[in-house]
């Protein structure tokens, strides 16, 4: 089971939030939830810089999706641990009532106005490319907008998935959207190395049909009905570019809205 804890203090330092929770879900996953300021405004699935002191008193940051919705009174971001990350060495290390550094400029592809309207959303991610969908599956307007949400995300291991299967059986039962999730939204989580009830790297299940099948939906995907946001490792969106451009589908952006968007700013340490 994750441990959590919670326990707000006072910000003194300039672009300062204070930590209020923390879950380490395994050795390798941690998310937190800070303090949001009162000016901040960001659509859902949008990212911004945060970050801690470093030692020469410059601040260090990194681009990271907000994981919580627009309307969230709070912030919530989901990370990796790496031991000799210069940032994720000391911010897995982070407690409740420390602050965190929070640039707030959010920018990002991975929003509704970058998408022309469709019936069928994907979220496709791997590992902590959930982060940007965390937000926008907990968002209203991604109900309204389309009949179906389909969320395959692909970990190596089980441990790495439970921060999203958490999140999604929440979402059946939150007083805003439970009632827009039930039948709209389907989770297909799949494990790479350590066997699982469903397996195999998301190009592999869309190409071969399999995720079609499972979920017993038409496939492949169209530009008639289908809309994709991808969010991985670089070989991973360049895959599935590939995959999508095969089904004729267009990459779009905040200036071109289109069928598909990628998210082309990450964590790399």
């Amino acid at each position: 089971m994750p441990d959590t804890a919670a326990t707000p203090k006072v910000k003194t330092l300039p672009d300062a939030q204070t930590v209020t929770s923390v879950t380490h879900w395994d050795d390798q996953l941690f998310s937190f939830r800070c303090t949001r300021p009162k000016s901040l405004r960001f659509r859902s699935g949008e990212f911004v810089m945060i970050g801690l002191m470093g030692e020469n008193g410059k601040p260090l940051l990194r681009a990271y999706s907000i994981a919580s919705p627009s309307w969230d009174d709070e912030l919530e971001f989901y990370s990796i641990k790496v031991q000799d990350g210069p940032l994720t060495s000391r911010l897995q290390h982070i407690q409740p009532g420390e602050q965190i550094i929070l640039r707030p400029k959010p920018v990002g592809t991975l929003v509704h106005d970058a998408l022309l309207p469709g019936k069928r959303l994907w979220f496709l991610a791997t590992g902590t490319g959930i982060a940007p969908f965390a937000s926008l599956m907990r968002d209203p307007e991604t109900y309204e907008k389309y009949d179906q949400v389909i969320m395959m995300h692909t970990c190596r291991a089980l441990s790495e998935l439970e921060y999203g299967r958490q999140l999604i059986e929440a979402l059946r039962e939150d007083p805003l959207i439970g009632e827009m999730v039930e039948g709209k939204l389907l989770y297909y989580p799949t494990t790479t190395r350590e066997t699982s009830a469903r397996m195999g790297r998301i190009t592999d299940n869309l190409t071969s049909g399999k995720v079609f099948d499972d979920l017993g939906i038409p496939g492949p995907m169209s530009p008639d009905n289908d809309r994709a946001m991808v969010c991985g490792s670089l070989a991973f969106n360049l895959d599935l570019k590939d995959v999508l451009e095969g089904w004729n589908l267009r990459e779009g952006a905040n200036s071109d809205p289109a069928d598909y968007v990628v998210e082309k700013a990450f964590v790399g340490e």
